[in-house]
Order: C-alpha cells, then sequence, then structure tokens
C-alpha cells in the first residue's frame, strides 16, 4: 500500500485543508503516520487539467520552428499539411514531447482527434496510442478517429476510421458535413452508422455558420435520438451557435440539452464565442481544448490549458470573478463531463490527480498561470 497526505492545500481556492491518497485515490481518513508528505504551503489543489479538443498527431513540438506556409482557407490548411506532414518526423515522438509538456503543466487527461486516411493509414493513430502508452499513469488519452481530408471525398476513409476503432480508437469523428464534405445526410449516416456498430461515441468538428450550421445540428440531434446515443456525441467548434438569432440560439440549446450532446471550443478569434453563461444554465456539458499546438495550421498553443482558460475569459469579455471562475471549472470539471471521466475530482474515491497552483484564487491562477507547480498524476508527484 503507498500512502500520502498533501498539507495545507486549498481545493479551489476554498479553507485550507489537508488531502489523503492510499494506492493512488483520495480517501477520507489520514493515511498511515509514515505516509509521504507533500507540503501544499497553501496552495490552491484543482483537479488534473483536461484537454478536452487537441490534435496531437499534427504537433511539430520539440522540433525546430517552421514558418507558416498554408493559405487561408480550409482546403488550403489540409492540402498544405497533407504535402508536408511527413517532414515533421515520427509521430510518436512529436506526440510525446507535446504529452511530457501537457503533463509538465498539470494536463492529465486529453481528447485528441487523429488524422485517418488512405495516405497514411492508421499510422497516425497507432503513433499516438504508442506514446500514450508509454505514459500510462501519468496522463490519459482519447483517440478520435478524424476523417481531416474529407469522409467522402477520400475513397477507403470510412473503412479505415471502423479500423481504427478496432485499433484502439475510442471515438468517431466528422468534418463538416456539408461544408466540406458537401453531402451532410451521407457523411452523418456514415459516421453515426460506423459508431452505432462499433458501440462507440461520437466528436464532430462542426465550423459551418448561421443556418447551414444550425440545421446540421438538428440533423446530429436526430440521429443521437434514433440511435440511443444520448450522453456519447460531442460537437466541436459549433460556429452556428453564435451566429444565428437568440430565438433559434435558444432552440437549439434546448435540443443539445435533451440529446445530451456536449460542446467543446477552442476559443476561435474569428467566431463569437459560445454562450456560456446560456449552456450552463441548461446543462449543456463544454469542455476546453488546445486544437493545435505548433502545427502546419498555426504557430500559435503553449501546451498549457490554463493559458487557454485566460483566452476563453478575454474573448468572452469576462471581468467579473464569477465568470472567470468559470473558465477554469471548463477546463477542469466541463472536459470531465464532455469525456465521462471515472473518479475526477479532489472528493474521497476519486483518482488523485491534481496539480498545486501558488495563487490567492482562482481568478489569478487563470489571469497569472503561475509556472510553479506541483502535478501529482495517480497519487505519484510527477512534477
Amino acid at each position: 500500500m503507498t500512502s500520502l497526505r498533501i498539507t495545507d492545500v486549498r481545493p479551489w481556492g476554498g479553507p485550507a485543508t489537508d488531502l489523503h491518497v492510499v494506492d493512488g485515490v483520495f480517501v477520507a481518513t489520514a493515511p498511515s503516520p509514515d505516509a509521504e508528505v507533500v507540503p501544499g504551503g497553501g496552495r490552491i489543489a484543482l483537479p488534473g487539467l483536461v484537454d478536452a479538443h487537441a490534435h496531437l498527431d499534427k504537433t511539430s513540438w520539440g522540433t525546430p520552428y517552421r514558418p507558416h506556409s498554408a493559405g487561408p482557407s480550409l482546403a488550403s490548411l489540409i492540402d498544405n499539411e497533407r504535402a508536408h506532414r511527413g517532414d515533421l518526423g515520427p509521430v510518436r515522438e512529436r506526440v510525446g514531447a507535446l504529452l511530457d509538456r501537457h503533463i509538465d503543466r498539470g494536463v492529465l487527461h486529453v481528447r485528441s482527434h487523429v488524422d485517418v486516411d488512405p495516405q497514411i493509414g492508421l499510422d497516425s493513430v497507432t503513433g499516438v496510442l504508442a506514446a500514450a502508452a508509454e505514459r500510462a499513469g501519468r496522463v490519459t488519452v482519447e483517440v478520435v478517429a478524424f476523417p481531416q481530408s474529407g469522409l467522402l471525398t477520400r475513397a477507403g476513409t470510412a473503412e479505415l476510421m471502423a479500423a481504427a476503432i478496432d485499433a484502439g480508437a475510442q471515438l468517431i469523428g466528422g468534418l463538416d458535413p456539408a461544408g466540406f464534405d458537401g453531402d451532410p445526410i451521407r457523411h452523418l449516416d456514415t459516421i453515426f452508422g460506423i459508431a452505432a456498430d462499433k458501440h462507440v461515441g461520437l466528436d464532430i468538428h462542426l465550423h459551418d455558420r448561421g443556418t447551414l450550421g444550425a440545421w446540421q445540428i438538428e440533423r446530429i440531434a436526430e440521429r443521437t435520438e434514433a440511435l440511443g446515443l444520448r450522453g456519447k456525441v460531442t460537437i466541436a467548434h459549433c460556429y452556428a451557435l453564435s451566429t444565428v438569432d437568440d430565438v433559434r440560439q435558444s432552440a437549439l440549446i434546448e435540443l443539445l440539452a435533451a440529446a445530451d450532446i456536449a460542446l467543446t471550443t477552442t476559443v476561435p478569434g474569428t467566431t463569437p464565442q459560445l454562450p456560456l453563461a446560456r449552456l450552463a444554465a441548461a446543462g449543456v456539458r463544454v469542455g476546453l481544448g488546445h486544437d493545435g499546438v505548433r502545427d502546419l495550421w498555426s504557430p500559435y498553443g503553449t501546451g498549457d490549458l490554463l493559458d487557454k482558460a485566460l483566452a476563453l475569459a478575454v474573448a468572452s469579455g469576462y471581468r467579473q470573478d464569477d465568470d472567470i471562475e468559470r473558465t477554469a471549472r471548463i477546463a477542469t470539471e466541463g472536459g470531465a463531463r464532455v469525456l465521462g471521466l471515472p473518479g475526477y475530482g479532489l472528493e474521497p474515491g476519486c483518482r488523485a490527480n491534481l496539480l498545486l497552483i501558488p495563487a490567492e484564487s482562482l481568478v489569478e491562477a487563470v489571469t497569472q498561470r503561475p509556472v510553479d507547480r506541483t502535478v501529482i498524476a495517480g497519487g505519484t508527484v510527477v512534477r
């Protein structure tokens, strides 16, 4: 039996207390006198950060800087990546370097979309899974089989996505059924069919705005209900929700809540932010993600999800403490609810995944993002 006593910490910025861990799980009573002691020093304790929308396989983390070479359109970004992704080096090594950065910053749970197409087959999926397996116990990684180059426009992609689940991926992805693939009904029927056949969930990129995107949200909700997939579907980005009028937005939020469809945001710079307060009031699960980190799509990204929480607060125009604190909750509990993580939190019975941050409040943790952190994964100090 291994035991740990974390002294003088403030869970979620509240009153100071000690946290007790036995065999990697929080317990209510103090462990044996010979337990390892981690001095908290009055720091805030948060459960492990959750990156609910990543693209680990695309990263160039740990490699020399590359000038951005793609054009502005989605098609240009995709074509540029297909032309140059082979220059980045082995997926396993790059993903491992980025996961090490995540662990160092306290990001202990990641859902990553991973490209599947006829050119690369399942190589990226196996590379991400291998890097994650090497860090088992320190970080958990969910893999979404993702048709980045198109599902219907690349013959054989649907079959590869099904094979990716057999190889260890946990979810099926989708990409702009109307705006990119051009056949929303067939696209949605295909990905929902694979998910139902494989008994897995879905996480669907939806960049389409306005009424076109709203119409697709409605079609996704229909299929979610019809196939008994409530609680197992996520829409990433969901720009349509922020680009329709208030009446349509309210109706869509009710639809999402009724079908228990989750959303993730990566803090877009050219689209209004998700209506976070309205979504929270309706009980819609929302998570936060990095998207790509230093890849062929963008030079941005630090591997620290608190940087994204700050970006979300700024982009949303937040100044009040309650609003800024909401972004910290989305980066932790929100993402955990999207991923359906078991045993997540700081209560007895939860897995002891946490970080200690020297800050006076959750607001300061988000706005200042102190770099001096202690990270504990499964009851073991890893930083």
